[in-house]
């Protein structure tokens, strides 16, 4: 193993025209403070406002961001691609409003060095939330535990960090939207591969993007699905 092994930071974007510039030169501060190499991978799923002009021009303009977009929307396509394109073994992924600690990104680096997958839990650390999005989040958390006998508290897309063979490794379990952490962290966990859950501070700083009916009805539907295969 290298000394100074290198981290991908991977970003799914959907239209983030007003943010996208001031959060990636952020981040690249972020980064540069950590003195190791890296990348940030902007991954536009179906974006149709500015976002994909702003993305071109970044990753012109700074040699460690790279860019791609895809017409259709789904965060799981998104993170497959990006998962292609990766050059190193160390991935973290953030969301674009950077709502969760940067803290969270040395801390996953530094435990992939003998851990396959960390999970940023929201639960577990800090949170300024919605009343709607922590019960919502805190139902399912139960439930997945309960059928899934995994004991973990977070799995959205954002602060989660993975060894890249681990990723690949259920490259065709990662579906099209935002069940993947789940299916990931199941099959890992049963797997027997090395998992860890640290504590992260989330702010949000903006309203769901997603409808919470919808997504419900999506998640807990895949909940069961998993639950019910062999």
């Amino acid at each position: 193993m290298t000394p100074n092994p290198g981290l991908t930071i991977f970003i799914p974007v959907y239209n983030e025209e007003y943010l996208l510039v001031k959060n990636t030169l952020h981040l690249l501060a972020f980064l540069d403070s950590l003195e190791l190499p890296y990348e940030v991978i902007l991954g536009s799923n179906g974006s149709t406002d500015k976002t994909v002009k702003l993305a071109k021009e970044l990753s012109r303009k700074y040699e460690a961001v790279h860019f791609f977009h895809m017409t259709q929307k789904g965060v799981g396509l998104a993170f497959r691609e990006g998962l292609g394109m990766a050059t190193h073994d160390r991935i973290i992924t953030v969301d674009m409003d950077l709502s969760i600690s940067l803290d969270f990104i040395p801390a996953a680096y530094h435990l992939l060095n003998h851990t396959d997958m960390v999970i940023g839990s929201k639960t577990t650390g800090e949170q300024q939330r919605s009343w709607s999005r922590k019960l919502a989040s805190n139902l399912f958390i139960r439930l997945a535990r309960y059928l899934l006998q995994i004991n973990f508290n977070d799995y959205s897309i954002a602060a989660k960090g993975y060894r890249k063979t681990l990723a690949k490794r259920y490259l065709d379990h990662i579906d099209d939207k935002t069940f993947y952490v789940v299916e990931i962290a199941h099959r890992a966990s049963r797997d027997g591969c090395r998992l860890q859950e640290i504590p992260v501070k989330c702010t949000d700083l903006r309203e769901s993007r997603f409808n919470l009916i919808h997504e419900g009805i999506y998640k807990f539907g895949h909940l069961f699905r998993l639950w019910l295969k062999p």
